[in-house]
């Protein structure tokens, strides 16, 4: 009996699952079908809170199949040598299905094991399966791509979208095997589970994923477009983290958005998806990236190496309320709303002069929701070296931000607590506050928080300068 394995990779659900209901709808009842995780050290990221999130989503996926009477089976080590010992494992094994990564790593990986498959006589079936349209089906008339997001827009939207598929019935056989390589893939795996140690609660799954998209088209869709900018309000749509790991299909979203009455908060929510297929688009054509600017003109910038203002940035004791707030969700939370990654973004960028991978690094730790191409297309567009990015010589403000997005200051109360007490007038420039004022609310600043560790209304000149010497 011949045997076709499921690669599962960021695509942890059944349903709506590409690859794998192509694989039930496409095998034979003589068929035996086999569940895999391959587990690449490679991949590994220290003190990462981004990966623990995703192995927490992972066991509970390893469960949830349980339930299905599937078994998920884990290869250790290098991907190249483990599906060769797999196959010299199973003779037997004749087809592979997986849905594809088309950028960044996962894509040198497919690419990789392209060849190594032919050369096992392999059959490979491999789908897009994680961006409502792939990085090559949205071109221009005259066949390139495009790099200013409004046309790539008004194209994507022209372009039809696939419909949401259940899980396919199946009357196949799934199968338990017993090989030393999964003993290993299972020790490995336990290995890693047994270290989580996240400082918050992570709730996971497809039913989890399901309720939240369910909660914000119910509660939160409507007034998207205005709300979504105001942190304290968070009613953004924290799907972010369940795309990133596949526990929810993008074509599941968009079937419930087109449920919806038309709305300025349901369209603006739409774009939101659009940026994201774009940005995975631009990563494909960019492929280096996440270690070098995509405008070639900025590709000299010399960036301030200054690991104390790093760490001050890092450990949100900048002296600057909105920023530190931020810094401190993140830090607490493992995620950020967008209004404010945009925001941190600029300061260190722009006010600190620090180099933008230097940040989108620190985001890969310790976002749950990080997406490389959404991440770095983000740094690159808040540092003003990427594609259809924000002009150099537009800088945010950092106290006119809060004063418009958190205008009570509600958001920075709640992640800094010593300035719980100070007055609205001074909330986002508390080190105005006299000193009079500083005592009675029991405060010193300098030494219960700190002052701001650059004087934004001078930086201004400096950052043009910076700019305009790698230009000319």
């Amino acid at each position: 009996m011949s045997k076709t394995i499921m690669w599962f990779r960021k695509d942890l659900r059944l349903d709506d699952n590409t690859a794998f209901n192509k694989m039930i709808e496409q095998s034979k009842k003589t068929e035996e079908l086999i569940c895999i995780f391959q587990l690449n050290p490679l991949q590994f990221l220290e003190n990462s809170y981004n990966q623990e999130a995703f192995f927490c989503s992972l066991s509970n996926f390893y469960e949830h199949l349980k339930t299905h009477h599937i078994t998920l089976h884990f290869l250790y080590g290098n991907v190249a040598e483990s599906f060769s010992e797999l196959k010299k494992a199973y003779p037997d094994w004749r087809t592979i299905y997986f849905n594809k990564d088309e950028r960044g790593f996962g894509r040198e990986r497919d690419q990789q094991m392209l060849d190594s498959f032919e050369s096992m006589a392999i059959q490979v079936n491999a789908y897009q399966d994680s961006h409502l349209h792939g990085v090559e089906e949205i071109k221009k008339p005259t066949n390139e791509s495009y790099k200013v997001f409004t046309p790539y827009y008004k194209k994507w939207m022209q372009m039809p979208k696939r419909p949401y598929e259940k899980m396919s019935k199946h009357s196949q056989s799934f199968v338990t095997l017993t090989h030393p390589l999964f003993h290993r893939g299972e020790k490995e795996f336990r290995k890693i589970v047994e270290k989580i140690a996240l400082p918050f609660d992570y709730e996971c799954g497809e039913d989890v994923a399901e309720n939240v998209l369910k909660e914000f088209i119910s509660k939160h869709l409507q007034d998207y477009q205005k709300a979504r900018d105001y942190p304290a309000l968070d009613q953004t749509s924290k799907l972010s983290r369940f795309l990133r790991t596949g526990e929810i299909s993008i074509r599941k979203i968009w079937h419930a958005l087109n449920a919806e009455p038309e709305s300025d908060g349901r369209q603006t929510f739409i774009s939101e998806l659009c940026w994201r297929d774009f940005y995975n688009m631009i990563y494909f054509e960019n492929p280096i990236q996440k270690t070098q600017e995509i405008k070639e003109q900025y590709r000299q910038l010399k960036w301030q190496d200054n690991q104390e203002l790093f760490e001050r940035w890092k450990n949100g004791q900048t002296g600057f309320p909105i920023v530190d707030a931020a810094m401190r969700q993140l830090n607490q939370t493992g995620w950020m709303h967008n209004r404010l990654r945009m925001i941190v973004a600029s300061f260190l960028t722009k006010d600190l002069m620090i180099d933008w991978r230097w940040g989108e690094k620190y985001f890969q730790q310790k976002l749950i929701d990080y997406d490389s191409a959404s991440n770095i297309g983000g740094w690159q567009w808040a540092a003003s070296t990427g594609t259809d990015a924000v002009p150099y010589f537009r800088i945010f403000n950092p106290t006119r931000q809060s004063e418009k997005f958190d205008h009570h200051g509600d958001f920075i109360r709640q992640f800094i607590p010593e300035l719980k007490h100070v007055p609205n007038e001074y909330i986002h420039e508390p080190n105005k506050m006299p000193l009079a004022l500083q005592e009675k609310n029991g405060l010193s600043i300098g030494k219960d928080y700190p002052e701001p560790i650059v004087e934004h209304s001078k930086i201004r000149s400096e950052v043009l300068d910076f700019f305009k010497a790698s230009i000319t």
